[in-house]
């Protein structure tokens, strides 16, 4: 009967440990210790609300002004997605282009790293007038921030594929694109995963930069127009809801590749 009652305690510790690990329970935990230090900061400093507003008032500016902030919010998730899908396209392009044709990546090779080196505010008003000030140039901008991660974790992965495998179905008679569709780009999906993580998280800084340089919508532009009247809660209130945007994003490209790369775990 002891026994027992120690499996069922035993159970219970495991169960109570699982739930506790659960992401969404990590998030609230950490989310709630960051709003209690924040209104701790409030109230032990005195800060007034036009340099750091409570949380309250950062809560009841979400719920006032709620229409608002969703309208600008869909612009940015916008921004944001289609950004993602035309960093990842070209990335992808650029890789199978440095592992098919060798000689292409002495040529390719510097512009990856140049669009790194350059800032994105540099150049944002250069796609500003390009683009103009409409939805495309934040798309372009979000796919350059995430266009390097892509292609260097997909070419990397394309790589080193494990020679063996490429020296059975050699001997078996397979052409390139064979290899390429049934070994390689499988052997690569993990390390493109890599790179599709980190690239859902930098890809709102290019979307959010290119609204700071000139947009009429989405939270970056909501922010600056905030700014301009010293409605600080209101800025706090746009930044949650991209915080949590980008969050979200991430578990979900998360819990997607792991379920279409069930062998990276």
């Amino acid at each position: 009967m002891s026994d027992l009652i120690q499996l069922d305690a035993i159970s219970r510790k495991v169960n109570s440990q699982e739930r506790l690990s659960h992401p969404l329970i990590r998030i609230l935990i950490s989310a709630m210790v960051i709003i209690g230090l924040w209104q701790a900061i409030v109230v032990i400093f005195e800060m007034p609300a036009f340099i750091l507003p409570s949380p309250l008032d950062v809560f009841d500016r979400l719920v006032e002004r709620h229409s608002i902030l969703l309208k600008h919010s869909w612009v940015t998730a916008q921004e944001i997605i289609l950004g993602l899908a035309f960093g990842l396209t070209m990335g992808l392009l650029f890789a199978l282009q440095m592992l098919l044709f060798k000689p292409m990546k002495r040529w390719l090779l510097p512009l990856l790293i140049a669009s790194q080196a350059i800032p994105v505010f540099a150049i944002a008003p250069i796609l500003m007038l390009w683009l103009g000030y409409g939805i495309a140039s934040k798309i372009v901008m979000a796919a350059l921030i995430i266009f390097f991660p892509i292609t260097i974790c997909c070419y990397d992965g394309l790589r080193n594929t494990p020679v063996g495998y490429l020296d059975l179905v050699k001997t078996m008679g397979a052409s390139k694109w064979q290899m390429l569709r049934h070994i390689q780009f499988p052997a690569a999906l993990p390390a493109l995963a890599s790179g599709i993580r980190v690239a859902v998280v930098i890809a709102p800084i290019g979307a959010v930069a290119g609204e700071w340089v000139g947009s009429s919508e989405g939270l970056g532009y909501l922010m600056l127009q905030a700014n301009a009247r010293m409605m600080i809660d209101e800025m706090f209130a746009a930044l949650f809801i991209l915080s949590a945007l980008s969050i979200t994003l991430y578990f979900v490209a998360d819990r997607l590749l792991k379920k279409l790369i069930p062998w990276e775990i």
